[in-house]
């Protein structure tokens, strides 16, 4: 038996003890590099792409930081789609380490930090974080590692922690505005706990100072654009409440975020910062602000997502101490997170054949896998209706996308057919379609039959010419539209382009 536990050994030698974190860390990266290559590109991940190649400090949906990582990651791998998603696989492994991490900070032995890692490893929304390209996973590895950084100013007393505290806010902040929720919950925290002697030491004014800088870029670019982030989150809210998508906000943080078996760890750690360690109360409370901040403004279920490690950690060290003479209880209960973790995997990570009948059954409870598919077809069908227009025609054609994921993907494979760039009235492509608006025939996609009219009423010739589907008859947005060819508009797209800006 000891020979099998040499390499944890070798491992703990390595990193003074945490090896074992260490291990689970890099397990949940190999699982993410292992299975995040299936598939195929998700609508999002197509628009961020086209945002990676268009640095900017600021964009309509989100901050800058997750472009110039895509920027980063399209430089060192190309086109891959698994180097695109292993910078979201790495900050997923940093999170399960970081969070042991804050346990160890804690006073908590191994059973707590492997098990409060492990609640990150298990859970299906954290599994789903880990695969995408996007603003979440980095969001949630820079909230924790602030926490992290707080817990270890509220043990040393070291005010010399709040330039690095000021940093990761910024940091955050450029990733995405979420973060100003944190911000409110810590001050407010600040002002309600002992902590609030750090208001007169300089250096959390020099954090603040430091966040400030690193974010007037984007607040600049905000100035610039009448601040259009606002109108488009205030829109997109709108637009959740309505549909319904904010209703099961509180219950879904004990049924969608985290695996069952990690509910009662978080729990304890909110009883813990709360009521039982008044020296770290201040994380209880921004749990608090947060939630209701959310609950007040209908958010959607895994906004809160990022506040969850920090209380596994504190959860974790005080179950440690109620079972210190239990093994077998902690060992079983170690064992049914992993087990429950394994699970989830097929229900969330890309492990089934596409287009099975398991994957088929699947991807009706997670949309995301269907989003996945299809886009090569539709700018396949796309570039064969432009070879056939005759070459002038062509030179006076544009691609009009109704939605970013189309947009994105004509962008993204359309060069292997020589298609023009896609315009759209969507965030910001709306900005980036200005200049090329000039056209007389538009092929037009991301317009549902009910929408024929509209279409009809801005042009004096439509004409149904595909119908979207795939390669695996798979319902997706994009097999609810019909592809269009347009000619002659009414009146000039220049003109009636403000008024069709939407957000999506």
């Amino acid at each position: 038996m000891h020979k099998y536990l040499q390499p944890v050994r070798v491992l703990q030698g390595l990193f003074g003890g945490l090896g074992l974190l260490f291990l689970l860390a890099l397990l949940n990266l190999v699982l993410h590099l292992f299975l995040n290559g299936q598939y195929g590109y998700f609508r999002d991940e197509l628009a961020y792409v086209d945002d990676a190649k268009r640095l900017d400090w600021g964009y309509v949906d989100h901050p800058p930081l997750t472009a110039l990582i895509g920027s980063f990651a399209r430089l060192l791998f190309g086109d891959s789609l698994l180097g695109l998603r292993f910078f979201p696989a790495l900050a997923s492994a940093a999170l399960v380490f970081l969070t042991g991490l804050m346990v160890r900070e804690l006073g908590g032995g191994r059973f707590a930090q492997v098990g409060a890692a492990l609640c990150i490893v298990a859970s299906p929304a954290y599994q789903v974080f880990g695969l995408l390209f996007q603003a979440l996973p980095f969001e949630q590895l820079l909230w924790v590692l602030c926490c992290y950084l707080l817990i270890r100013l509220l043990k040393t007393d070291n005010p010399k922690l709040w330039p690095w505290i000021g940093l990761t806010i910024g940091l955050s902040a450029m990733n995405k505005y979420s973060v100003f929720f944190f911000v409110v919950g810590l001050v407010l925290a600040l002002l309600l706990t002992p902590a609030r002697k750090y208001f007169k030491s300089p250096w959390l004014w020099l954090g603040a100072g430091l966040g400030l800088i690193i974010f007037l870029p984007n607040l600049i670019w905000q100035i610039q654009h009448n601040f259009v982030s606002l109108d488009y989150n205030r829109s997109i809210n709108a637009r959740d409440v309505a549909i319904g998508r904010t209703d099961g906000f509180l219950l879904e943080q004990f049924s969608m975020l985290t695996n069952p078996l990690s509910v009662p760890v978080w729990l304890a750690g909110l009883y813990y910062f709360l009521f039982k360690e008044k020296s770290y109360r201040l994380f209880g409370l921004i749990y608090l602000v947060v939630l209701a901040l959310f609950i007040v403004l209908r958010g959607r279920f895994y906004y809160l997502a990022p506040a969850y490690p920090v209380l596994m950690a504190g959860g974790a060290y005080i179950w440690e101490r109620w079972l210190i003479n239990r093994r077998i209880v902690k060992f079983a209960w170690l064992g049914l997170v992993a087990l429950t973790g394994l699970l989830f995997v097929p229900l969330t990570l890309p492990l089934l054949p596409a287009g099975s009948a398991e994957w088929k059954t699947i991807s009706q409870g997670n949309d995301a896998f269907r989003e996945m598919i299809g886009w090569q077809e539709l700018v396949a069908s796309i570039a064969a209706i432009y070879s056939k227009l005759p070459a002038q025609e062509q030179a006076n054609t544009a691609l009009l996308a109704n939605n970013y994921g189309e947009a994105g993907a004509i962008n993204f494979y359309g060069s292997t057919y020589g298609l023009p760039q896609a315009i759209s009235p969507v965030n910001s492509y709306y900005y980036w379609s200005q200049g090329r608006l000039k056209a007389d025939t538009y092929i037009v996609l991301g317009y549902s039959p009910a929408r024929l009219q509209e279409l009809q009423s801005r042009f004096n010739s439509v004409e149904q010419v595909a119908t979207v589907s795939n390669r695996y008859a798979i319902e997706n947005e994009e097999t609810n539209y019909a592809i269009y060819l347009c000619r002659h508009p009414k009146t000039p797209l220049t003109e009636l382009w403000p008024s069709i800006q939407r957000y999506s």
